[in-house]
């Protein structure tokens, strides 16, 4: 797997320190809220469990699962495959996403949790890729760990093909693997 990253985006060390800076602003922001914290399966696995451990507020911890990606390439058509499974009626509502790429996947899970009608929604993504920004998206994540380019990520829960997830970093994909 090791031979297949170009360069390492962001070490392991530098993912930890960025979301323990996170946790202390979630903590601030959300004393007293007792917030339910939805993270979008899978991808988002390794930052949630990490990230929510810096968050020292009660919360609510729950899941949905979407799903628009073939490969490398977003098929346009999204999907619920698995739903929140707590009411979010007049809750402060944080959600947790890996990446905001295209904008497309977050603008569907936002405006779905939206017809909850929470009290308040808001996101935090590890990564943001603004260069990748489909026209018309106009969403923004309200907490962010880094901005990056317009790079093929992989490692710390982000994919290729199922793979690289495990990865303790954040890593740049050689073409010549994803371009197969």
């Amino acid at each position: 797997m090791l031979n297949d990253i170009k360069e390492i985006m962001y070490t392991e060390e530098q993912i930890q320190k960025r979301i323990e800076e996170l946790g202390e602003e979630l903590t601030r922001d959300y004393a007293g809220k007792n917030p339910v914290i939805i993270g979008v399966l899978k991808g988002v696995v390794v930052f949630y469990a990490d990230m929510v451990r810096q968050i020292r507020v009660p919360c609510e911890m729950n899941f949905m699962t979407i799903s628009s990606y073939s490969g490398t390439r977003t098929t346009g058509n999204i999907q619920v495959r698995q739903d929140v499974t707590v009411d979010l009626k007049d809750r402060h509502v944080l959600i947790l996403e890996d990446i905001f790429d295209t904008g497309n996947s977050l603008s569907f899970v936002y405006d779905h949790l939206m017809q909850h009608q929470p009290a308040s929604l808001k996101i935090c993504t590890l990564l943001d890729k603004p260069s990748r920004r489909k026209p018309g998206v106009t969403l923004k994540a309200d907490y962010v760990g880094f901005t990056i380019p317009d790079a093929f990520v992989v490692g710390y829960g982000l994919d290729y093909n199922e793979y690289y997830r495990n990865l303790p970093f954040v890593g740049v994909l050689k073409p010549e693997v994803y371009q197969k």
